[in-house]
């Protein structure tokens, strides 16, 4: 593939940092005070329960960014190795799981590893050998759109061909390396203080977009990596929120401010460097108004009262039979006592069996038996036979609680 206007130079680059960024400073300080008052409204445990959730629902959401539509029910599915016959929508299922593993493994990564530089290229190609190496050959590769040559994507190596996406020439090959030593110098996160750090993670996402380090898989990747920034920073309640459902839902917003940001300088009013820094500082107000936006969406969803009544309103409607059975053709109502027990579960985050029981009123033997159908279903999870339980976030219940967190259905 013949591409010209190559950028050769690190200097096209630049800026890499909006200048004049005071209206960006007040925008990340509010980012960075609302999500740590989300960090507080539940449980510790609860907490983690809902960060297990939203790590299979953003999964879903990354994949929406890339075109596919994959429903949490199904991702759910693929967890416990129930694949779809489909092998398109198998697929899918099987980039959803490389999706959720990478996250876990890279927040495994920056707990052991507290120094790590997640701006690195180092640490970048390992997000994409991470991803890629458990997705099956068949989706290791790339069709070229102009020549339909199919090139194989190997895990983890940095493009060896010019590209094109859209109207934006990636950097030549020979010289992504440079440009990713240039990228980790002014993004590593020890040289940045204050709020620069949230700032740069919006700026940031949007140079390792430009620079388009692989062949393939670089949205992925971008996400992956604002992930750990913002887990590197420590950025208090990510987790109980994420941008991938904001970046989803405002899709061609998103496209059209990295287009933006890809411009070149207009005029000496427009920064000093080669790129435009107006589109630069514009796309960081889009992504952190994103940001700010997922935070506000979840304080809400999060609410203890409002969490709570929709919790007892889940039971009442599964008393009643207005909602569906959780296992197809078998349809098993709830007693209106297991809201009782949901509900303490959830206020103190995990509990032994016996106290569950004494929380809901009942008798100890029909106590015993609605809290086996609870566990059955998912509702609360164990990691023992006999030890104590804590609130699950199946799917079937997650749309309920969460409310127009994902889509009820997908056409």
């Amino acid at each position: 593939m013949k591409i010209g206007n190559m950028h050769d130079k690190i200097s096209h680059m630049e800026p890499l940092l909006p200048s004049h960024a005071s209206a960006l400073e007040d925008l990340a300080r509010v980012v960075v005070a609302q999500s740590a008052s989300l960090g507080g409204q539940l449980h510790p445990v609860t907490r983690q329960a809902v960060v297990e959730l939203l790590r299979l629902i953003n999964s879903y959401y990354s994949n929406l960014i890339e075109g596919h539509s994959t429903h949490p029910i199904d991702i759910e599915r693929a967890m416990k190795a129930d694949y779809a016959r489909d092998p398109a929508k198998r697929d899918l299922q099987t980039e959803s799981l490389a999706h959720i593993s990478s996250q876990r493994r890279l927040e495994e990564r920056l707990q052991s590893e507290p120094e790590l530089n997640v701006a690195s290229a180092d640490f970048i190609c390992w997000l994409h050998r991470t991803f890629y190496d458990q997705l099956p050959e068949d989706l290791c590769v790339v069709r070229d759109a102009e020549t339909g040559e199919v090139q194989q994507v190997v895990p983890g190596q940095l493009r060896q061909r010019e590209v094109k996406v859209g109207r934006h020439v990636g950097p030549a090959a020979v010289q992504v390396t440079a440009f990713l030593a240039r990228f980790e110098k002014v993004y590593a996160p020890c040289g940045l203080h204050g709020l620069a750090p949230i700032i740069a993670a919006a700026a940031s996402h949007h140079r390792l977009m430009w620079i388009h380090p692989f062949l393939d898989g670089n949205g992925r990747v971008t996400r992956l990596y604002t992930d750990a920034c913002f887990l590197r920073l420590p950025l208090s309640g990510y987790g109980l929120w994420n941008v991938s459902r904001g970046l989803a839902r405002r899709r061609s917003e998103y496209m059209a401010a990295l287009s933006w940001a890809d411009a070149l300088r207009r005029n000496d009013l427009d920064g000093r460097g080669n790129l435009t820094n107006e589109g630069l500082a514009g796309f960081c107000t889009f992504f952190l108004e994103t940001c700010l936006d997922q935070i506000v969406f979840m304080q809400g969803l999060l609410k203890l009262d409002g969490l709570l009544e929709r919790l007892q309103g889940y039971v009442r409607m599964r008393n009643a039979k207005l909602v569906p059975s959780p296992k197809p053709g078998v349809y098993v109502t709830l007693k209106l006592e297991a809201a009782y027990m949901l509900q303490e579960v959830l206020l103190r985050g995990q509990l032994a069996r016996g106290d569950v029981i004494r929380a809901s009123g009942m008798a100890e033997r029909t106590g015993r038996i609605v809290l086996g159908q609870l566990l059955d279903e998912g509702l609360l999870v164990s990691d023992s036979p006999k030890g104590e339980v804590r609130l699950g976030l199946p799917t079937h219940i997650a749309g309920y609680l969460f409310p127009d967190l994902y889509p009820a259905q997908i056409s």
